[in-house]
């Protein structure tokens, strides 16, 4: 069977989902899992820790992902319009985003992955929903965006499944570094 044979089943109509559709939550689905899944039998503690060179944690990255996708299916229904203006951010904008990328006193593991799970579930019934995946809207402003720069609901899909992918592989090498375990291998 091949990919565009395959279907997922739209939660909230019931119909399945096929062709581009399917394909989008079948490989958002699998990068999901492979950063979910450094997290597999960790503590809190554990989750919280810095392992390498980088600033980043396991918890940390998952807070980061969730934060991206919400944004970014946000940006798919309304535009730019819950997008700071990245060009005049203040020192106190960039320290409460950096807090994003680590968690916090009184936050758990398990808190962090329901939220990212409850992010997802919405992603995947705007992905079966959504009209057309050719609407677009303009960038928010940032220095890495080109002014006048557009981008279409799929063009954002594409953005996320390469933010969840990148930071899979971020997440593997802390894991790795924690412990010895491997996502693959």
């Amino acid at each position: 069977m091949t990919v565009n044979e395959q279907s997922a089943q739209d939660e909230q109509t019931g119909k399945a989902l096929t062709g581009e559709r399917a394909e989008w939550l079948e490989v958002l689905g699998k990068h999901r899992h492979f950063l979910r899944f450094t997290t597999r039998e960790l503590t809190d503690e554990q989750a919280a820790l810095r392992t390498t060179a980088s600033a980043l944690c396991l918890g940390g990255l998952i807070k980061h992902v969730t934060e991206v996708e919400r944004s970014w299916a946000g940006f798919i229904l309304n535009g730019p319009a819950g997008f700071p203006d990245f060009t005049a951010m203040t020192e106190a904008d960039r320290a409460k985003y950096a807090e994003g990328f680590r968690m916090q006193p009184g936050e758990t593991l398990a808190g962090v992955l329901a939220e990212y799970a409850e992010v997802a579930a919405r992603t995947d019934e705007l992905v079966g929903t959504l009209p057309d995946l050719d609407v677009a809207w303009p960038l928010p402003k940032a220095p890495w965006f080109e002014a006048s720069s557009r981008w279409s609901a799929r063009r954002v899909l594409m953005h996320i499944v390469a933010e969840t992918a990148q930071h899979a592989g971020h997440a593997d090498i802390i894991r790795e570094s924690l412990d010895g375990a491997k996502t693959m291998g």
